[in-house]
């Protein structure tokens, strides 16, 4: 059967001050206005419905997590919730959910999806992931990513290189490929490069496999991490869950899915060539909104292009973000250019656009009571 698995883990450092670490990114209402404003989890969920059937839809996260989550999504059933002792990186993320969900069902083949992006439509979205389920279906050797045609020349992303078509499922044609290979987050000269060659797609981090399959992956190439995952799998669903799960998942070692099987797996050659490495081509919008200037463009502009949430007035100025959260607090910007200010009720960030990226730094030198 089919599963869903969404990671939602992220802390969200780059849109402090309202993503805090007990408000991470996922949670906050802020896309979209007044009541209609919705969070990146509901988003994610949403656009699996009618896909995968609601109880088979889980969301991996930070235990601490756990309590806001389902106060965000009452509907979901707190076993749906596998919930990470810490943060292991999306290798552990990946084993803890294949290791649940092969004890569930022998024969699972699952998606896994993220809760940072605004993906839209959301019928050609589900029409391409069901293209990636069909393909594991008819193989179940084949991991599949998918890869998200780039609309410019992006330097925050890994690339993934697409090599010969796979033609023996309907619906296939010009849309599946064999990896040729990933790369790693490029300069600007390698981005132009690859986007117009026009055999390069960002990498989205999203993948369909079959349980069993991307467990043996593991076993293979990360076998550190596959016997704590046995263990785990083991106690799952007995008295022993929350004790094994909390003294094994911890000591996993720190490391990507990308970095631990899918690079390795689409470099294995002859023998070692246990499964096939794939990826499906999105043409679609695909906005991550992580950091405060992504977030701007969920947002329509004035003539200025200046963009605003809340109360504020910006005069004489071109190309800034604006976010309150206080109600009857006005920001006023006065011949300002490129600027985001957000301000919540307890803390106030001002920096230039370009900044955006460092904005780690910052988050790391406030006070822990404001993180």
């Amino acid at each position: 059967m089919r599963y869903a698995m969404i990671m939602a883990g992220g802390a969200g450092t780059r849109l402090w001050p309202m993503s805090r670490e007990g408000r991470p990114k996922q949670l906050l209402r802020f896309i979209g206005h007044g009541d209609n404003a919705r969070c990146l989890l509901e988003l994610a969920r949403e656009r699996l419905a009618g896909f995968v059937p609601p109880e088979r839809a889980f969301i991996c996260t930070s235990e601490s997590y756990r309590a806001a989550i389902r106060a965000a999504i009452p509907a979901l059933d707190d076993n749906q919730i596998l919930g990470e002792p810490e943060g292991r990186d999306t290798l552990n993320a990946v084993g803890l959910a294949a290791a649940v969900f092969q004890k569930m069902d022998s024969d699972a083949v699952f998606a896994v999806l993220t809760a940072d992006h605004i993906i839209e439509p959301v019928t050609k979205f589900q029409e391409l992931l069901d293209l990636g389920f069909r393909m594991v279906e008819a193989d179940p050797s084949r991991l599949v990513t998918f890869s998200i045609k780039p609309t410019h020349a992006a330097t925050q992303f890994g690339y993934v290189e697409r090599g010969t078509p796979i033609i023996d499922v309907p619906g296939s044609k010009d849309l599946a490929f064999r990896v040729a290979r990933f790369v790693e987050k490029p300069d600007l000269p390698r981005a132009q490069a690859y986007v117009q060659s026009g055999v390069f797609g960002w990498n989205s981090g999203m993948f369909v496999w079959k349980a069993a399959t991307v467990l043996e992956c593991i076993r293979q190439y990360k076998p550190e991490s596959y016997e704590g995952l046995l263990r785990i799998q083991d106690a799952w669903g007995t008295p022993r869950q929350r004790e094994v799960l909390g003294a094994v998942y911890p000591t996993l070692p720190k490391i990507s899915v990308d970095y631990a099987v899918m690079e390795p797996a689409s470099k294995a050659k002859g023998d070692s060539r246990r499964v096939t490495v794939c990826t499906v081509a999105m043409d679609l919008k695909w906005l991550d909104v992580g950091s405060w200037p992504s977030y701007g463009q969920t947002l329509p502009a004035d003539a200025a292009g200046n963009r605003v949430v809340g109360d504020a007035t910006v005069v004489r100025g071109a190309g800034n973000l604006v976010v309150s959260e206080r109600a009857g607090h006005t920001i006023a910007l006065l011949g300002c250019r490129d600027m985001i200010v957000v301000h919540t009720p307890d803390a106030t960030l001002i920096m230039p656009r370009d900044s955006a990226q460092d904005l780690k730094e910052l988050h790391a030198a406030v006070d822990s009571s404001l993180r």
